[in-house]
């Protein structure tokens, strides 16, 4: 019955898309062969697996998920499962996701599960077969697709990395949702929170483009329909409206986006509180002091086409924020500097003061952001820090990486900073038995493994 997800006869594609996927499929089906061999056989995971995957599999394989794993009976169920729905804040955008994603779908064969921010399926649509065969791999209302319960999945995916994915066939980490490919995108509140995650599935053809871009394009109406409805509640209490600041040249401005805190916009000494959208923006523009056009931002903020208007209107809410003058227009540049912590942590690592940039390093830059110029600065960033951490013999340089969260589990760290110790002290000892830990997650040498996390 699970053939009924494919939504029936298989779609015409170029012959390039159809190999491209047929040579996904076949790798992934090796990885497979080899994740079932288990111990070293691990180490050639690596160039059968997209990146995103690669690491999605390596974090379920730690985290002790068994993809031969079956279908259990757990999960919210009836009464608990309606209260819990009707009351999340998802439940409002339902109309406008139906209008937008699931009338659509459901005449095209395919399903829409629609998840909370912990990847709970809130609800599955589509005809009553399709239902039924979501249900027999385990997509079932009230379960829970998280990448910790059943590994590698489009919804377990965007929840753990806020960005919008897809997942096809047997890139999933369970062998029973062989048989489908899910595109999904995630919906956050106007403070930046997430809330929900929007999935299409079917068979092959919804890894398409169009088809991702459609679960966005609907995960962004449903954010900006949040943001009305936050502007309409404002009004109606009688809440003022943000007073239009304007800054002189001399204003003092700084950015913080490192960590999962609110992003803040320190002014004079004031800070307040930035949307994640507002942060992106200012970030990207305290990035780039030459200006940038408003295609330029567009493509930095949204892999898909973001229309001119849409920046226009993200841009003027922003000066509202922190004044209209702050922000000069064509292209779009900041005109007072804005001092941010992603510029005085490269400070500090460029001037080799490692320890200062560990004390800077709150965390990964904007960590729910899924723009691409964002995941770009996140990714140099961390990467830099890393590289810099592991070249320094210092012992107090790596305990402090190895015990921050990104460090935590980074083998080769380890490994360095048991070098720098006394094989006769107790710390010895206790980093030996972290290493052996490490070891037994991957089921192979940790230090080897540790490449695949770079």
């Amino acid at each position: 019955m699970v053939s009924n997800l494919t939504g029936g006869r298989p779609p015409r594609q170029a012959s390039e898309s159809g190999a491209q996927l047929g040579a996904l499929e076949a790798y992934a089906a090796q990885a497979h062969g080899f994740l079932s061999a288990g111990g070293e056989q691990l180490t050639q995971l690596a160039g059968l697996l997209r990146p995103l995957v690669l690491e999605s599999w390596l974090r379920s394989v730690r985290g002790g998920v068994d993809p031969t794993d079956i279908i259990d009976g757990r999960g919210l169920r009836g009464a608990d499962l309606e209260r819990y729905r009707d009351a999340h804040p998802i439940a409002a955008l339902m109309p406008l996701i139906d209008k937008l994603l699931v009338q659509d779908a459901s005449h095209a064969g395919l399903i829409v599960t629609v998840a909370d921010q912990f990847g709970r399926v809130l609800s599955v649509h589509g005809h009553p077969e399709q239902i039924a065969a979501a249900a027999e791999i385990g997509v079932r209302e009230g379960d829970d697709l998280s990448e910790r319960r059943i590994g590698t999945n489009a919804v377990g995916l965007v929840v753990r990395t806020g960005r919008a994915t897809w997942i096809h066939g047997p890139e999933h980490f369970l062998h029973r949702m062989h048989q489908i490919t899910g595109a999904a995108a995630p919906v956050h509140e106007p403070d930046g929170r997430l809330i929900g995650v929007l999935m299409i599935a079917g068979g092959m053809r919804v890894a398409k483009p169009e088809i991702l871009a459609l679960v966005k394009a609907a995960a962004t109406a449903a954010e900006m329909d949040l943001v009305l409805r936050a502007m309409r509640a404002s009004h109606g209490n009688g809440a003022s409206a943000p007073a239009n600041r304007d800054y002189s040249e001399q204003a003092k401005l700084g950015l913080d986006v490192l960590g999962l805190g609110q992003p803040q916009l320190s002014i004079a000494g004031e800070r307040v509180s930035l949307s994640q959208r507002h942060a992106e923006i200012l970030l990207l523009l305290a990035e780039h002091p030459e200006g940038l056009g408003a295609d330029h931002l567009a493509l930095l903020l949204d892999d898909t086409d973001l229309d001119n208007g849409t920046i226009r209107a993200a841009v003027s809410r922003l000066r509202t924020v922190i004044g209209a003058s702050v922000v000069g227009s064509r292209p779009y540049r900041l005109r007072v500097h804005v001092a941010t912590d992603v510029e005085a942590l490269r400070a500090a690592l460029d001037s080799g003061d490692i320890e200062s940039a560990l004390r800077l390093y709150a965390g990964p830059v904007l960590p729910r952001s899924s723009a691409p110029g964002i995941c770009d600065i996140r990714d140099e960033l961390r990467v830099r820090l890393r590289t810099a951490v592991l070249a320094a013999p210092d012992a107090g340089v790596l305990r402090r990486w190895t015990s921050c969260p990104e460090g935590r589990d980074d083998a080769a760290a380890w490994a360095a900073y048991r070098s720098t110790v006394d094989r006769e002290s107790p710390l010895y000892a206790q980093i030996e038995a972290k290493i052996r830990v490490l070891d037994r997650r991957i089921g192979a040498d940790a230090t080897q493994m540790q490449r695949f996390d770079s």
